[in-house]
């Protein structure tokens, strides 16, 4: 009877993980009928490096450089914020913080993560926007450091949460060999603790990032939307998925509008398809 459990469990396990492939696939594969439409009309290195994103002008023009620029800036922003904070909590919630006061600190921290992003995006117009501004003494405070602060704050709770449990499921021996060695304990956790998690920590930065790429709602309100190459953080930018998400609902249903729409799509399903891959051969070879 046991055999019979365990083999109907496995049986399950592995048609879940079918399903979940083969419904990547489908997605992928409905991404590409409609967004390879597209390219009837418009080549690749014109969509790709086009510099104008006027998709109801005549005849339309479907550059998406500076939708790619924005989403990079931003992202790049966030990640250079969440990434040093996220750890940095994690290894003070692991290995310094009081025993009281960690089951505090971390259950605050997963309850942030559970915020909509809608709901911050607007926190983020009503008080971070007005700052920004003010602080740096701009037109208008709708730019790419606004969004790439709010992102910040909504990855660093998934980076916190996922660094710490990798810090903590390092064996205690590792720690106390260090301590007999005679390292101190910052030393331990620079030379020990961090190498021995890093592959957790760096899946936690990349579900961090993978956050700050998918995110639509928050980059929308508070970032401007303007569809132009940025020279600076402190201009206004619009975002691949921002731009799918403000435009789908206006475009015409077979125009080239909406192929185009796909299109974007495509390029950020490579683009998290890219990351993920480089994450993983990073993992192997810290193997």
């Amino acid at each position: 009877m046991r055999k019979l459990k365990e083999f109907i469990i496995e049986k399950l396990i592995l048609v879940c993980g079918l399903a979940s492939i083969f419904f990547v696939v489908l997605i992928f594969l409905f991404l590409l009928k409609e967004g390879l439409s597209v390219f009837k009309s418009i080549s690749l290195p014109d969509f790709l490096f086009g510099k104008n994103w006027y998709p109801i002008s005549d005849p339309p023009q479907l550059g998406i450089l500076p939708l790619i620029l924005g989403s990079l800036l931003v992202t790049v922003g966030a990640a250079a914020i969440s990434i040093p904070l996220g750890v940095g909590a994690a290894i003070y919630i692991a290995e310094i913080a009081p025993a009281k006061s960690k089951e505090v600190l971390k259950a605050g921290i997963e309850l942030l993560a559970a915020i909509p992003s809608v709901v911050l995006g607007f926190i983020g117009m009503v008080t971070l926007v007005p700052w920004v501004k003010n602080i740096f003494h701009l037109p208008t405070g709708l730019t790419a450091l606004s969004g790439s602060i709010m992102l910040a704050f909504m990855a660093t709770p998934t980076i916190v949460s996922i660094a710490e449990d990798a810090l903590y499921s390092v064996p205690k021996t590792y720690k106390e060999g260090a301590f007999a060695l005679g390292a101190t304990h910052w030393q331990t956790i620079y030379r020990v603790l961090l190498p021995a998690a890093s592959s957790g920590i760096l899946a936690a930065v990349m579900l961090g990032i993978g956050r700050v790429i998918g995110e639509t709602m928050a980059v929308m309100m508070i970032t401007g939307n303007s569809a132009i190459i940025p020279n600076s953080i402190l201009q206004p930018v619009r975002t691949l998925t921002a731009t799918i998400a403000a435009e789908m609902g206006e475009a015409v249903v077979g125009s080239e509008h909406y192929f185009a729409l796909f299109a974007i799509g495509i390029v950020l399903f490579v683009i998290s398809f890219a990351v993920n891959v480089t994450a993983d051969l990073f993992l192997h070879k810290r193997k």
